[in-house]
């Protein structure tokens, strides 16, 4: 369900106001803000793509840990990028993946999200923020939001959809391309899906 990833676009919230408030609190909070702007911007439902690139630049990229979103993915050939490839690597996944989050931003179609009650201490240094998308005449889907604390405020690494990490889907993908061109062959390959606007498309 391509709208699910739009929700990403819920750790919108100022800085000063991520670090003050509970991980959960603030999901529900800027989801909530954020379901209003596209329910109102025509140009959003209209699939602008320059309005959506707007609001992912400035609501998703200060959010999102997208280094440590890479070094997900990547997994053990993280540690065999030297650090030039490293920082190829995460500017053209966040470039993939903002052109992912864009792309489901023009998906809403009043869905409804339920919050889980928060399982986490108050010293938690990660938590896990968890929810269910409504939708009449579908099933329901889990969207669950993986957050870690930082001295910017909370910010998302991954997120589950139906159980299933979006960024360790694209692990298998990417060890085969190593595999057969090496890691710069996998940031060319990265580097062209940017080019002609490729994504991955998330299951339903």
């Amino acid at each position: 369900m391509r709208f699910l990833l739009s929700l990403l676009l819920a750790l919108t919230a100022a800085p000063a106001f991520a670090q003050a408030t509970p991980p959960d609190a603030l999901v529900k909070s800027i989801t909530e803000d954020v379901i209003q702007i596209i329910r109102k911007d025509r140009e959003i439902r209209a699939g602008n793509p320059k309005r959506i690139a707007e609001v992912v630049e400035t609501k998703i990229l200060p959010h999102f840990d997208f280094a440590r979103m890479t070094r997900i993915a990547m997994a053990v050939n993280w540690r065999r990028a030297t650090p030039e490839q490293q920082k190829a690597l995460t500017e053209e996944f966040k470039t993939l993946l903002v052109r992912t989050y864009s792309n489901a931003l023009t998906q809403y179609r009043d869905q409804v999200v339920d919050y889980k009650p928060l399982r986490a201490r108050p010293d938690d240094a990660e938590v896990t923020v968890k929810s269910e998308i409504r939708q009449k005449g579908a099933q329901s889907v889990a969207l669950d939001y993986d957050l870690e604390r930082t001295p910017a405020g909370w910010k998302v690494f991954d997120v589950k959809v139906g159980g299933v990490s979006l960024i360790t889907t694209y692990r298998e993908d990417f060890a085969g391309q190593v595999r057969e061109s090496g890691i710069d062959g996998l940031i060319k390959v990265l580097a062209a899906k940017n080019r002609s606007g490729e994504t991955r498309k998330p299951a339903s």
